[in-house]
């Protein structure tokens, strides 16, 4: 499977964000999205969810049925973490697990996985800002996609946290899985590459 992005635009609000952005990512592969504040990162993820509509280019993901919207076979994790606050931690995930259908890892396995077994029971509400972005991270392993596409991932986490999520993205593409992801912070894994976003890309 292969992401494959082609002449890219972007305009928000009727405002040219960036343009002519092509890159490839492939299976087992990383793509670091970096800039400035304001040069399109955010928008460039939510163009590849589906949640935006290029004003020109094209994104295409080869090895999927062309029929099907890449947003189907990817998961989003936005800045905001998104989880419902009168939900516990398991019930948040429990809602995601079940709207997917598949069988990826259970509840319980992912919990423990991002350090949050002993608050499955707590409601979102209660968690700090960084225990409730590894909950949002914990979505990535309740439904199988084997297109990660996360903003600024290391958001408001601790060391720990930050180890957890590399090792869990290292074990999505060793297992052919693709990661674009958004950053400011240092960011690297064993198979990856970076794109810069500087506002109005010629």
């Amino acid at each position: 499977m292969r992401l494959i992005v082609e002449d890219l635009a972007c305009v928000r609000g009727g405002r040219r964000v960036f343009r002519g952005v092509s890159c490839t990512v492939g299976a087992g592969e990383a793509l670091l999205v970096t800039g400035p504040n304001g040069a399109g990162k955010t928008s460039f993820l939510r163009l590849m969810a589906g949640l935006l509509r290029p004003a020109a280019g094209s994104i295409r993901l080869e090895g999927h049925a062309s029929d099907v919207p890449i947003g189907c076979a990817a998961h989003f994790v936005g800045h905001l973490d998104g989880v419902k606050g009168a939900l516990s931690a398991a019930e948040n995930l429990a809602f995601v697990r079940r709207l997917a259908g598949d069988g990826s890892d259970d509840v319980a396995t992912a919990l423990a996985q991002l350090g949050l077994a002993p608050l499955a029971s707590f409601p979102a509400r209660e968690l700090s800002a960084g225990q409730r972005r590894r909950l949002a991270l914990a979505r990535l392993l309740v439904a199988s996609r084997p297109l990660w596409l996360v903003d600024e991932p290391t958001a408001a986490l601790d060391a720990e946290g930050q180890a957890i999520f590399k090792t869990l993205a290292e074990a999505h593409l060793s297992g052919g899985g693709m990661l674009v992801a958004t950053t400011h912070a240092p960011l690297r894994f064993s198979q990856s590459r970076d794109i810069e976003l500087g506002g109005d890309r010629r």
